[in-house]
């Protein structure tokens, strides 16, 4: 799990651009969005491309896009979970 939640968050860092960052800045268990890692909507549409393209994971509505993106460790459980082998 500790490879996957490396690897979210080396792949966050690239698709939103967030230079100067590095993974060990991003706390596994702060928000993405608000006062955690500070996204924006934007943002989500982004995070929802990555993992449907890096991990076969189609998100069906904005309740379940809300669930999964509250932190890095969240998402990474649910990847671990839902992921197309």
């Amino acid at each position: 799990m500790e490879e996957l939640v490396e690897q979210i968050k080396l792949q966050i860092i690239e698709a939103l651009n967030l230079e100067g960052m590095t993974p060990d800045q991003i706390d596994d268990n702060a928000p993405l969005f608000g006062d955690g890692l500070g996204l924006d909507s934007i943002d989500v549409l982004e995070l929802i491309v990555l993992i449907e393209r890096n991990y076969g994971i189609r998100l069906t509505s904005p309740a379940e896009g809300k669930q999964v993106f509250q932190s890095v460790a969240v998402m990474a459980d649910y990847i671990a979970k839902n992921r197309k082998k």
